[in-house]
């Protein structure tokens, strides 16, 4: 099953309107996108709490890192450049934080708030190499801005 960004959207819209709190946001899109696509292994949010610092959210999936700083890995890579970064072969990747050694694809994105303020990171690791492209990047970049960025 491979996910329907359009769909989603609906989904989403309906399930998050009227909530502003991020928390509650990112697990319900976290629990949303985990079961919307069957390359999606880990699904989940870091968040910004200063000091160049993410610290682990809600995510659905294995244990995931608790602390990330943005001088590491692919998350901390996202957040210091403000970049979507999509990853084909972790272990290509300088720096790579191995959170699970099932994880061979990863597509991390930027959360920003309506103001801009970045509120952490999207992540998400796939069990198969070169899982995520431009349309993943371009539809989940679509849905964080309708969820967090209104």
């Amino acid at each position: 099953m491979r996910i329907d960004y359009d769909a989603l959207s609906k989904t989403l819209a309906a399930l998050t309107e009227g909530e502003t709190d991020p928390v509650a946001l990112m697990a319900t899109m976290a629990c949303e996108l985990h079961h919307a696509d069957d390359r999606f292994d880990w699904t989940g949010f870091y968040r910004h709490v200063g000091e160049k610092t993410l610290k682990i959210g809600p995510y659905q999936g294995g244990h995931g890192c608790l602390t990330i700083p943005f001088s590491r890995g692919v998350c901390g890579a996202a957040a210091r450049t403000g970049e979507t970064q999509i990853v084909e072969d972790v272990e290509a990747f300088p720096g790579h934080i191995a959170c699970s050694s099932t994880t061979r694809s990863e597509i991390v994105l930027p959360v920003h708030d309506a103001s801009g303020a970045l509120l952490g990171v999207l992540d998400i690791d796939s069990d198969r190499p070169a899982a995520f492209d431009a349309t993943d990047a371009e539809g989940l970049a679509r849905l964080l801005a309708q969820t967090f960025a209104r």
